[in-house]
């Protein structure tokens, strides 16, 4: 039986995010996936964009800045050959929404210049998914072990220890499964999948830096004399059945990207499909798991709204997720992952508005 001292569940940016912080603390960590390596579901389909949230002062525009100011550094510092902080024009959609843009000027977290088209943010960047997460896991590879194309099917708590599939056992366990949370099977952990698409395409049209509108596109890469390479992201569908169909979403991208710049000679060079996990409230879920079942057992009344003391809820032993990142997992991921190791290690508190704690507390009142 293969022994370790951490188990991460799912390799995408969250994942791998997580292990590269585990391992300036621990040499005993195994990563695994159920598909043929890292970034292969929601994280390599994403179009991977880092650019501001606009909008009037809130607790999540403030993690969002906050984590944006992180994962920039972060990249640029580790990993500068897959970042590309070429800068994003952020442009309004309608007169509405430049009604909005001028609304939120006095709340501006990053520095910016008004363009004709719209709003320019030199923070604004964009990240090679697969290439991003491969080497954030090769970068410690010596202190990570990986195995992919492996479906946990059985997990099991006992004498304490995780055993997944009586195969592997190890010490503590952390789901950033993404929108796939059926091994954690708590009534509180709802997360809606958002389908989307991306594409690659090869145009003759050129673009300094990136674009986003309705959708957005990327700067534009050499691929030869006089053609080059630009990413176009994302449509956004709640079921599955909304991206099945490949060619009209390719087309709902290129009319949309065709609405920010004329693209010229186009050829479609590849499409990328994955479902990004949101949560209920917008917010991620980060931290330890709360076992319903028993805090219920103790608390029944719970279900009735009377208030009990967070840390009188049961939660699983050495069992955390990290998950519900949305379409901003490559500007969440880094910072989150820094924030749920520190509470494993040194018992760092994490702000409610991410812990699992507020959407049992939610959700528990909806029982009848």
């Amino acid at each position: 039986m293969l022994n370790y001292d951490y188990v991460i569940i799912g390799a995408g940016i969250s994942g791998c995010c997580v292990a590269y912080e585990l391992a300036k603390h621990n040499e005993n960590i195994l990563l695994i996936d159920k598909n043929t390596d890292v970034a292969t579901g929601a994280s390599g389909a994403a179009g991977a964009f880092l650019s501001p949230l606009l909008g009037k002062k809130n607790s999540f525009k403030d993690l969002v800045t906050k984590s944006l100011k992180y994962s920039t550094a972060f990249y640029q510092e580790n990993f500068p050959k897959h970042f590309n902080n070429c800068g994003t024009t952020r442009i309004p959609q309608n007169d509405e929404d430049e009604k909005k843009f001028e609304s939120y000027i006095p709340f501006m977290d990053f520095d910016y210049e008004k363009e004709d088209q719209g709003y320019y943010f030199k923070i604004g960047s964009v990240v090679d998914s697969f290439t991003m997460c491969k080497s954030i896991i090769s970068s410690c590879e010596n202190n990570i072990d990986t195995k992919f194309n492996y479906d946990v099917r059985n997990l099991e708590y006992r004498n304490d220890f995780w055993f997944l599939n009586d195969e592997i056992k190890t010490k503590n366990i952390i789901f950033t499964s993404g929108s796939d949370v059926s091994l954690i099977d708590q009534f509180y952990l709802k997360i809606r999948a958002v389908w989307g698409q991306r594409i690659d395409i090869s145009t003759s049209s050129t673009f300094s830096h990136n674009y986003h509108k309705a959708c957005s596109i990327s700067q534009s890469t050499a691929l030869n004399d006089d053609k080059y390479l630009v990413s176009i992201g994302a449509t956004h569908h709640r079921d599955v059945d909304g991206i099945k169909d490949i060619e009209s979403n390719t087309l709902e991208l290129l009319t949309k990207a065709n609405d920010i710049k004329k693209l010229d000679e186009v050829s479609v060079l590849n499409h990328y499909v994955g479902a990004r996990a949101c949560s209920i409230d917008y917010f991620p879920i980060v931290g330890d798991i709360i076992d319903s079942a028993k805090t219920l057992e103790e608390f029944p009344y719970l279900v009735n709204g009377t208030h009990v003391e967070n840390k009188r809820f049961t939660r699983f032993k050495n069992a955390y997720v990290l998950t519900g990142v949305g379409g901003r997992g490559f500007v969440l991921a880094p910072y989150l992952a820094k924030q749920l190791v520190n509470n494993i290690i040194n018992n760092d508190k994490l702000d409610l508005s991410i812990k699992t704690d507020r959407l049992f507390q939610r959700e528990v009142k909806r029982i009848k």
